[in-house]
């Protein structure tokens, strides 16, 4: 029988390292062929927005639906997940924290791949969200960092946050005062912004930079500038058909030639080897993320058997 899992038992159920190795071995998965995705679909209504995500994972055995509303005052998540032998309904989750949790655990992947390799890296971020949280747990997961810097347009929530992540990570947050400080002398640079125009620009980037930008999947989006894109050795994706409807950070960059779609590589690509990813310690790499179905697939999956092992879930009657 399928269950229902709320916003609190999904939380309790899932942790950010282990789905970071889960989207791991479902990009690995997916350079196989073992991986369906289709690119996210929008519905545009008078007061809101409807997105569907469907992806199926052959390993698995699972696929899954996840559907959210884009309405004021709120963006309300959900995931079907399915057994892929059958068709029968697994669970039916609430899906705040599993996106958040897994854009944050594709950042790590990335990190992990592209990022330096040396210890006591100094991380920047733009951003002080809900997204930014699991960003930052993300590399920290994956890399020895030493210090972060935020920045955010308000100055005591930007105070909050440095507080909160401080004591959360072990490791010291420090505000930023100026948006370049975040990106200056910085190993790691993440933007997780809801901002339309660019927050970091390109000519504040130290070589061998790793630069992350998760917080724009729509088209009058930007959080970086045309330097960024410019400078950027390598560009990654988590998905380049995806990426071509939707990444509002390198639509207006390639319509100016500044990089050809042939050259970017896909995430699944650097994870398989298939792509050597960084090729020298003064490359400054960009990964560019929109979000995939797949990776919803992949962290659904992983807390369903967590659900299923605890006895977690309300039993749904059909």
């Amino acid at each position: 029988m399928a269950i229902f899992l709320t916003e609190q038992e999904v939380s309790r159920l899932l942790n950010l390292p282990e789905a970071i190795d889960a989207l791991d071995a479902a990009f690995w998965r997916q350079a196989q062929g073992e991986v369906i995705n289709q690119p996210r679909r929008r519905l545009h209504l008078p007061e809101g927005t409807y997105h569907t995500m469907i992806a199926a994972d052959m390993e698995l055995r699972t696929f899954a639906i996840k559907a959210y509303t884009s309405f004021r005052p709120a963006t309300r998540f959900l995931v079907w997940l399915y057994n892929a032998d059958n068709g029968d309904l697994l669970a039916v989750m609430e899906a705040d924290t599993l996106g958040q949790v897994r854009t944050g655990a594709a950042t790590g992947v990335a990190a992990r791949y592209l990022a330096l390799k040396s210890t006591g890296l100094r991380v920047g971020i733009f951003g002080t969200g809900w997204q930014a949280q699991s960003q930052l747990e993300a590399v920290c997961a994956v890399r020895e960092v030493h210090e972060i810097v935020a920045y955010s347009r308000n100055e005591a929530r930007r105070n909050t946050f440095c507080e909160q992540m401080t004591a959360r990570l072990g490791v010291p947050v420090v505000p930023a005062t100026a948006p370049e400080q975040a990106a200056q002398e910085r190993d790691i640079v993440i933007t997780a912004t809801t901002s339309l125009t660019p927050v970091l620009r390109g000519e504040w980037l130290a070589p061998g930079a790793f630069v992350a930008a998760v917080g724009s999947n729509l088209l009058i989006k930007r959080e970086i500038d045309e330097e960024t894109v410019r400078r950027s050795a390598l560009i990654v994706v988590d998905s380049v058909e995806q990426a071509k409807i939707e990444a509002g950070d390198l639509l207006p960059p390639y319509e100016k030639r500044l990089f050809r779609w042939e050259q970017v590589a896909e995430l699944k690509d650097v994870v398989a080897g298939a792509c050597p990813g960084r090729t020298g310690s003064d490359q400054i790499v960009l990964f560019k993320s929109t979000g995939l179905a797949m990776e919803d697939v992949a962290v659904a999956t992983l807390v369903y058997y967590h659900a299923q092992q605890s006895g977690a879930g309300t039993p749904l009657p059909f």
